[in-house]
């Protein structure tokens, strides 16, 4: 129980110190890589884009292209990148930033992703296409970031031009 009804997906029997989708704790990497002071929001909904603080604080900023991950591909992340998708966003899933629980799971999420109109995508290229420019002042960290330091990128795509 997590105070107010069992999750189905982590079975935690206690409330945990900082709650999330499920009940369970934050990942700590995960609130170490967020801006100090970085608002969490507990939520109960299966699905992300149901819940009202959820979705308004992804509509408060404006942007069209969301790129959503998840615990597990099937749900934590085509669940609610369907619904944006329904409701006029552009989805897009990083599927190796996503765990899932089964093969035939991963299999019928995807499917159900691209018969919905989500776009379903490798971190790093997500990351690569947002940056949309390799002379941003930001491209370096990013490719530093993604382990693809950009001056190897570049040195590989040379080689594979002159073979």
């Amino acid at each position: 129980m997590h105070g107010r009804r069992p999750c189905w997906t982590c079975r935690w029997s206690s409330p945990p110190p900082r709650p999330t989708a499920c009940g369970g704790p934050t990942t700590p990497e995960l609130v170490r890589a967020l801006p100090a002071g970085q608002k969490i929001i507990d939520r109960s909904t299966v699905n992300a884009w149901h819940d009202e603080h959820v979705r308004g604080a992804i509509e408060a900023t404006g942007r069209k292209k969301l790129i959503f991950a998840g615990v597990s591909l099937e749900v934590c992340a085509a669940l609610p990148a369907i619904s944006a998708t329904a409701a006029g966003h552009h989805a897009y899933v990083a599927v190796d930033a996503s765990g899932t629980f089964s093969q035939a799971k991963r299999e019928t999420g995807l499917l159900r992703m691209h018969q919905a109109g989500v776009v379903v995508s490798d971190y790093a290229t997500l990351m690569v296409e947002a940056l949309a420019d390799n002379a941003s002042p930001e491209a370096g960290a990013l490719y530093a970031a993604l382990d693809m330091p950009f001056a190897v990128l570049v040195g590989q795509i040379s080689t594979a031009y002159r073979t």
